[in-house]
C-alpha cells in the first residue's frame, strides 16, 4: 500500500433481534444477519443507517458496526 492511500480499516455490519432491549444478546444466534464487511466506517455506516430504518418497527431488532481493524490489529489504536 502506498503513503498516499489511506490505511484500510475493515468494519462489519451485523444485526439480528436481541434476548432484551437493555442488552446486546442475540435472541437466535442462527438468524443473525451478518450484512458484510466495509472498507472504512463511512461505507459501514450508510448500510447500518438503512438496515436500522427498515427494521424500526421491531424495538428488539438492533444493527451495529464492529471495528474489525481494532480486533485485528489493536496495537494501532
Amino acid at each position: 500500500m502506498s503513503e498516499t492511500q489511506s490505511k484500510q480499516l475493515l468494519h462489519l455490519v451485523i444485526g439480528g433481534e436481541l434476548a432484551g432491549l437493555k442488552g446486546t444478546e442475540f435472541k437466535n444466534l442462527d438468524e443473525v444477519d451478518i450484512v458484510g464487511v466495509y472498507p472504512n466506517y463511512a461505507a459501514a455506516y450508510d448500510v447500518w443507517k438503512q438496515k436500522a430504518q427498515m427494521t424500526v418497527d421491531n424495538a428488539e431488532m438492533r444493527y451495529f458496526i464492529v471495528h474489525l481493524h481494532r480486533l485485528l490489529d489493536p496495537a494501532d489504536d
